[in-house]
């Protein structure tokens, strides 16, 4: 087991004046320098784990010039028609036929959300009796880059 050194005595010098980090040599905190001056060896099991080998060169893979790979990532994709806020109160009264007042005027366009983040402004269409929007505005790829930092 390894002899503990007093703290003190790492900063000391042979005669007991003190010294600074600069006047240590690396022959002081070494395994061998351990060694010559009576110190605790460093344990070959410390050793071992601290030897590093040589890089190997390997071959880079690089990557695909094509998207492909990630065309099947499901996005979450929201239509927002407006928000509110409401103190939990008027939330707790809320029944059948409430109606809640939203932010947005009617007639203004809707915004298109993916992973929360807007792409899109649109307008409701209706098709085979299903709800769907109508794309108005996209937002350009250079503003939705700087909205995401």
């Amino acid at each position: 087991m390894a002899k503990d050194i007093p703290i003190d005595d790492i900063f000391n010098d042979k005669d007991g004046a003190e010294g600074n980090l600069d006047d240590i040599a690396w022959d002081d905190i070494s395994g061998e320098g351990d060694k010559k001056k009576g110190a605790a060896a460093v344990p070959e099991e410390v050793k071992k784990h601290t030897e590093f080998s040589e890089l190997k060169k390997t071959g880079v893979v690089a990557a695909p010039n094509n998207l492909d790979f990630i065309l099947d990532i499901p996005l979450e994709v929201t239509v927002e028609l407006g928000r509110t806020n409401m103190p939990i109160y008027d939330l707790l009264q809320l029944g059948q036929g409430s109606i809640i007042e939203l932010n947005k005027m009617a007639g203004e366009p809707l915004e298109i959300l993916v992973n929360q983040k807007l792409i899109a402004k649109g307008e409701v269409v209706v098709v085979n009796e299903k709800f769907g929007i109508r794309l108005t505005d996209v937002v350009s790829p250079k503003e939705r880059i700087e909205k995401l930092g």
